[in-house]
């Protein structure tokens, strides 16, 4: 990973997920109890959780409906005596105004923190994703292009930071037989048998396994019921995901070529016919996770979509995805975020890693129902 990101060894660490690398570079910048941390108000849950768990105050801001990242002033409006980090998120393979938000922060002594748990391998303005800030953190779970099952990385470009970050991550525990059993299996089903006819069968039957905690999910039910951190929240990553991610990064150029060709054929089509898109000028460097799209009757939709059998993602159904219910246990207030909230009723992902000819015929055959 060092190697890749053109960086030193000892600036990489890896976990078994993404949010436990956020803890720790929370907890090396000695963040805590009555300090601020900015993050958008359009994120997964578990973000804020990292937050919250080391007894620190998350401070939402809302997101720029253009681009579903933050403004660089919205951010400088929310700055206190309190704020010590500011996160940059790196929406869907997106970012935007990443060297004006870590400029005003450099100004404050406030640390930065990018969130690239969808952009790995992509770039912005020339850098790799993750390189402009005090650090960066990287998820490289199912979905993601360079995965390892689940997993996380993060990565210190303030080298001041290594010795404290060593200091927490010594503290790390090992993934159990159990888990690395489970992932091994779930690995090998999503390489032999999550494809044709078994995919929808499969995929709902993991996200039920999944929410009952009887197989690695991307979150537990307790990080989706509240802001108490798990007992086995904090582990490092284990050898079954290093090796996954060293044949996974030998594809990994291949993955990110094609999910650009494709976006930008679907962002080719959105402006022939007058559609809702992410602006032109962040089209052309982004490791595109999905292409968002806005639509009028989402549930509709995605019900279209799964009957032609088109697998379509629902990030995010809410502005801390997925939590449906009331976010006041996270601290957020929806009246105070309205670009999040109306755009987390009405957007969807659409799958780049497959046949793009037959995304589009789709979209052709529905754009009635889209924005």
């Amino acid at each position: 990973m060092a190697s890749y990101l053109g960086v030193q060894d000892e600036q990489v660490s890896l976990y078994w997920k993404g949010r436990v690398a956020l803890y720790s570079v929370l907890k090396a910048m000695e963040i805590g109890p009555g300090d601020e941390v900015i993050l958008p108000g359009f994120t997964c849950v578990v973000v804020p959780n990292a937050v919250l768990y080391i007894g620190a105050t998350p401070v939402y801001v809302d997101i720029n409906p253009s681009t579903l990242c933050c403004d660089a002033a919205s951010i400088e409006q929310a700055l206190t005596p309190k704020t010590k980090a500011i996160l940059i998120q790196n929406m869907l393979g997106l970012s935007d105004q990443v060297d004006e938000i870590v400029a005003i922060a450099k100004k404050k002594g406030i640390y930065t923190i990018e969130d690239c748990t969808h952009g790995f391998g992509g770039s912005y303005r020339g850098i790799l994703n993750g390189l402009r800030s005090d650090a960066s953190f990287f998820s490289s779970q199912w979905n993601k292009p360079f995965s390892t099952g689940i997993g996380g990385m993060l990565v210190l470009n303030n080298l001041q930071l290594i010795p404290t970050v060593e200091l927490v991550t010594a503290r790390l525990t090992k993934p159990g037989r159990k888990d690395r059993l489970v992932l091994w299996v779930l690995l090998w089903a999503r390489t032999y048998l999550l494809k044709g006819f078994t995919y929808w069968t499969l995929l709902r039957t993991y996200r039920w396994l999944s929410k009952k905690g009887l197989v690695v999910g991307s979150s537990s039910a307790i990080e989706l019921q509240g802001t108490t951190m798990p007992t086995d929240y904090f582990k490092g990553m284990s050898s079954i995901q290093c090796r996954a991610g060293i044949k996974a990064v030998s594809q990994l150029e291949d993955i990110l070529l094609r999910r650009k060709q494709n976006a930008l054929k679907v962002h080719q089509w959105l402006i022939k016919n007058e559609k809702n898109r992410i602006p032109d000028d962040l089209l052309q460097q982004h490791a595109f996770l999905k292409y968002p799209l806005m639509v009028k009757n989402r549930d509709q939709f995605l019900q279209i979509a799964e009957n032609n059998r088109l697998p379509m993602g629902d990030w995010f159904i809410s502005p801390l995805h997925p939590i449906k219910e009331s976010l006041l246990p996270w601290g957020l207030d929806t009246g105070k975020l309205p670009n999040a909230t109306a755009i987390s009723q009405k957007i969807v992902n659409l799958p780049l890693d497959g046949p793009v000819s037959r995304l589009i015929n789709f979209l052709e055959l529905y754009k009635k129902e889209i924005e």
